[in-house]
């Protein structure tokens, strides 16, 4: 087994977080499971560290432990990725491609056999064999399942299976066994392999004898479920093949060893809540199907039994609610490897091979549908059937509902000289529309007779393929995929008969009206509605409607979606849905009308599917105002680091086919004249997606008035977009945070230079750049006539920097007039030169030096320049400056001189009694014009309350008053009482800290409030860590 240090799990990262105390028993508990003499071959030494941390109730370590080790071991399963080939094609395709792609699959297949999980598998050979290597009886059995299931696609379910297999703990004998038994969850989406891998896993644990011990199996059918009535467990697992039958009685003995696969979570139809309500444990009591089902998962009928249970993504969270620290194994079917080696299996010709794999990965949809087996050996055949005609299958290829169009016209193509006939699409319609609002993708005769259908209008759908017996139901049928059903459903709403009546006006109750398909709370309880209604967008396009209708002989409408457009729920959804059902229409007329009113987007790009979507819209918009966009790492590859080093050629290839996409967007600016903002943040970038951006904003209208860059990657993207700044007249704000390189101030500085700029606020948050680049903006600014606001927050600009920069405020051409110098690594040396600045500008009136250590001299320094008639300084931000009672005194004296000084935040300083004492003086003198003063977390106690209380009754000015994170309690409020209570107290805002449980407290302040029904008392709640509590009234 791979050690963890290899699959990139630090197991000291989450033992760091454990005191000396708790270290000491977790030492205690790591000898009492493995001796000393063991624990240098513990195969894996992480599998212990989760038990450890489970007997200490480290729920939260546990947790972490088992996230970081599955994503480490995703991420050395995805280590070695297949060539991409997403070429252009050419008229002449290379076909020495061909042979580069089957000997990279060969390397690539031989790596994931010999590496799963993170794990060496001991002996390649056993597990590349396949089912030839399994014993005859279990063969057989194994390829009935395979074959039930997976007709025409077993080969690539069997390596879904041999890959996954292998990520269950007591499938695999290499992992060392728990203390506890397990609970297993297989998700994934539909199709790609988890019950073929679940009754795979029941046949190993009672064929194979993975537990030295006779080991029965149950499976449990969340479908066939839904059909029990009231039973007891024993009848409920009495269901199964006969040898589990037999088992039974042996099965309830308390040492006895089992397993129960519980399949198909998603299928259950029971209301939210029901599971767990009746539990019982007595396995001859008779209850609900469902109640026993969750039983059996809340561990009440077998304790120490092991559980496998698979599911879709959308039921993992309530599933999860039932479960006691399950294992989630998410499986994802065929990888990257896998499908394009079933591309290679199902052409021959090497050009088509190439056209067909370029089209499947130039489509992000596609591609990823492609990982269930039976829909990529779907999207072969039609592909191979296009190519082959001398077709282009490019249209095909665009949108998943041209797709399942293709195959379902295919599948029901009539003879030459036959008639179409409507009635086999019409009973699939309203089977598959009835399935989805009955959460079911499995009928009965009783299904069948509520939907008004007879079994022999089944007939011609299972001829067609379209619909199967279901293997597991005796007498039932379901549909080859959940797509086509979804599909299915989507053309029912679209179906007229005759008179132009719809089919939802037809069939009663029982199927929804197209607009609950939007609906949240719906969709909650059933996310296959989503699929749904992105389908009935895609069948609005004029050219799959007339397919339709040519195919089938039946009338449609295209005016459903058009009508959706105008409702509310279709709104209420999140924006990337509106844009992902927008897309699959490929209807440019009707997505320009559903973006017409659109004049502010939030885009998160989480996958390359969110950018075929998005701009496919966006490039459609024409009045949009603001955009705010974020890219998450992995969209581009061509400068992520992080990869390989060794494979910059691959990164570049796989970014073709993203960046087609990327351009359409960016397309956006030149479209949109109204656009005033532009937010980037937290964004990964690549080099060529930069150049785009860029190139597109340059060449755009300049009406963007404000620009955020936060956070982007990568690191010279700051740099690029300075220079097409330069000369850019409508710019007024610009944000630049979280630049770690220092090239960027030289652009910025000439941006600033140029005659036309028009910036008037700059925030330069968390840059790297060399003193004399610090210079070099220094001096920019005395030639700029516009900025006024500057904020230079978290920047390494030290003491010889920020003189160079109030040498600037001595300049009268400077026309500052809001400072921000937040951590900013300043001393008190300092601030001689700032004084000496503060005494000749005329035009600073804010200023904020938080965070930085000036001291008590600094202050002092401070306030010989404030002191001064000339200075118009009126806000200034003390906040973490390590002020003590000394520096109060100095500012005591300033604030009774007539200053120009209205604000003044100390917070975090420890003024104590006497510093306090010395404001409170202050307050007191006629002269002083302090407006709001904020004393946020300086020590302030009860004791100090009296002579707050004898400054704000005579005071006049001051009108807010912040003290919170200051432990006053209940006696220091009632000081202030007499003062606050009066309606001549100028005071219009309180802060304190307030315990809500101090019933004492709460009718003093509820007292205070009748008396004096102008003053607002706030309850703190703000985190100094996040936002300054006087941030709000320093403007940027």
């Amino acid at each position: 087994m791979v050690p963890s240090a290899q699959l990139d799990f630090s197991l000291q990262l989450l033992l760091q977080q454990l005191d000396q105390a708790e270290l000491s028993k977790f030492k205690s508990l790591l000898r009492m499971l493995c001796p000393k003499d063991e624990l240098e071959n513990i195969p894996q030494m992480e599998m212990v560290a989760i038990q450890i941390f489970d007997m200490m109730d480290k729920t939260d370590l546990s947790q972490r432990a088992k996230d970081e080790l599955r994503e480490a071991a995703l991420k050395s399963l995805q280590e070695n990725k297949p060539l991409s080939l997403g070429k252009t094609q050419t008229k002449e395709p290379k076909c020495v491609y061909l042979e580069e792609i089957q000997q990279h699959l060969e390397k690539d297949k031989e790596l994931e056999l010999t590496k799963v999980q993170g794990e060496d598998v001991k002996n390649p050979g056993e597990a590349k064999e396949g089912l030839e290597g399994e014993k005859p009886d279990k063969q057989d059995e194994y390829r009935s399942i395979l074959k039930n299931f997976w007709p025409g696609a077993s080969d690539d379910v069997h390596i879904v299976t041999q890959r996954y297999e292998r990520l269950i703990p007591f499938c695999n004998p290499e992992m060392l066994a728990g203390p506890f038994p397990y609970t297993v969850v297989l998700h994934g989406p539909a199709g790609v392999g988890k019950t073929t891998l679940a009754k795979k896993v029941m046949l190993d644990w009672t064929r194979d004898s993975l537990t030295k011990t006779l080991s029965p199996a149950f499976y449990l059918s969340c479908k066939e479920l839904n059909r029990r009535g009231t039973c007891t467990f024993v009848e409920l697992i009495s269901k199964n093949p006969p040898d589990a039958r037999e088992a039974v009685p042996e099965a309830r003995a308390p040492a006895q060893k089992l397993l129960f696969v519980v399949d198909g979570f998603d299928e259950l139809r029971v209301p939210s809540g029901s599971l767990i309500q009746d539990i019982c444990s007595d396995w001859n009591m008779r209850k609900p199907a469902h109640v026993l089902l969750g039983s059996l998962l809340k561990r009440q009928l077998s304790p120490q039994a092991t559980l496998l249970v698979t599911t879709r993504p959308g039921a993992l969270p309530e599933l999860r609610r039932l479960l006691d620290q399950p294992l989630l194994v998410e499986v994802e079917g065929l990888s990257e490897p896998d499908r394009t080696a079933s591309i290679l299996k199902h052409f021959e010709d090497e050009g088509q091979v190439l056209r067909a794999l370029a089209l499947m990965q130039s489509h992000p949809g596609l591609w990823r549908l492609g990982t269930a087996p039976a829909v990529c050996g779907v999207l072969c055949t039609y592909l191979k059937l296009q190519l082959e005609h001398g077709e282009d299958p490019a249209a095909t290829c665009r949108t998943t509902t041209a797709l399942f169009l293709r195959f379902l016209c295919d599948q029901f193509t009539p003879a030459p000289r036959g008639r179409p006939s409507p009635a086999p699409l019409q009973a699939a319609c309203l089977l598959a529309a009835g399935g989805m609002w009955a959460r079911t993708s499995v009928f009965d005769a009783e299904d069948l007779a509520e939907l008004g259908l007879a079994e022999a209008a089944l007939c011609p759908l299972l001829d067609a393929e379209v619909l199967h017996k279901d293997a597991d139901s005796a007498g039932c049928y379901s549909f080859v995929h959940l797509s086509i059903q979804q599909f299915l459903a989507a053309v029912f709403y679209i179906l007229e008969d005759e008179d132009g009546e719809g089919a939802v006006c037809r069939h009663g109750s029982n199927i929804r009206d197209a607009q609950e398909l939007f609906s949240k709370e719906e969709r909650l309880k059933n996310p296959s509605l989503a699929h749904v209604a992105r389908f009935l967008f895609g069948l609005a396009n004029e050219r799959m409607a007339g397919e339709l209708e040519t195919t089938f002989g039946c009338r449609v409408t295209t005016g459903v979606a058009q009508e959706l457009l105008n409702s509310e729920p279709f709104w209420a959804m999140d924006l990337s849905e509106v844009m992902h059902c927008l897309h699959e229409s490929q209807e440019e007329l009707l997505v320009r009308d559903a973006m017409d009113h659109v004049s502010e987007v939030s885009l998160h790009v989480k996958t390359r599917m969110d950018l075929v979507h998005s701009s496919f819209c966006l490039r459609h918009c024409q009045n949009l105002q603001k955009i705010l966009l974020q890219v998450e790492k992995g969209i581009f590859l061509e400068s992520d680091t992080a990869l390989e080093s060794d494979a910059p050629v691959e990164r570049s290839k796989n970014d073709q086919h993203t960046l087609p996409f990327w351009v359409d967007l960016c397309s956006m600016f030149g479209s949109n004249k109204n656009l005033v903002f532009l937010d980037i943040s937290q964004s990964f970038l690549s080099t060529s997606s930069v150049r785009i951006l860029c190139e597109k904003i340059a060449s755009a209208t300049h009406n963007i008035q404000k620009v955020v860059l936060k956070n982007v990657s990568p690191a010279d993207a700051y740099q690029k977009f300075c220079i097409i700044f330069r000369g850019y007249e409508t710019l007024t704000h610009l944000t630049l945070q979280g630049n770690d390189q220092n090239n960027m101030l030289p652009p910025l500085c000439e941006v600033l230079r140029h005659p036309k700029c028009n910036l008037k606020y700059l925030r330069l948050v968390s840059c790297s750049a060399t003193t004399q680049q610090w210079a070099d903006l220094s001096s920019s600014l005395e030639i700029n006539q516009s900025l006024m606001y500057l904020n230079l927050m978290a920047n390494e600009l030290l003491d010889e920097g920020a003189k160079l920069l109030y040498m600037t405020l001595r300049h009268p051409k400077c026309f500052l007039q809001r400072l921000l110098l937040e951590d900013c690594d300043l001393t008190g040396a300092c601030c001689k030169e700032l004084s000496s600045a503060l005494i000749v500008n005329q035009r600073l009136t804010h200023l904020c030096l938080a965070k930085n250590p000036l001291g008590d001299h600094g202050v002092k320094l401070l306030c010989e320049g404030l002191s001064y008639p000339e200075c118009q300084l009126q806000t200034l931000v003390l906040s973490y400056c390590n002020i003590t009672s000394d520096g109060c005194i100095n500012l005591s004296v300033l604030l009774q001189q007539n200053s120009n000084l209205t604000h003044l935040d100390l917070g975090l300083n420890h003024i104590g009694i006497t510093g306090l004492k010395f404001l409170c003086k202050s307050l007191k003198t006629p002269l002083c014009n302090l407006r709001c003063l904020w004393l946020w977390g300086c020590g302030i106690t009860p004791l100090s309350c009296a002579d707050l209380s004898s400054a704000l009754s005579s005071n006049q000015n001051l009108i807010t008053l912040d003290l919170g994170q200051n432990s006053l309690g209940c006696s220091g409020v009632k000081i202030l009482c007499d003062a606050l209570k009066r309606l001549s107290c100028p005071l219009r805002t309180l802060r304190l800290k307030i315990d809500k449980s101090d019933a004492q407290l709460q009718k003093l302040l509820e007292e205070i409030k009748e008396s004096n029904p102008h003053l607002t008392i706030e309850r703190d709640n703000q985190d100094p860590k996040n936002k300054r509590p006087s941030s709000h009234d320093f403007i940027f």
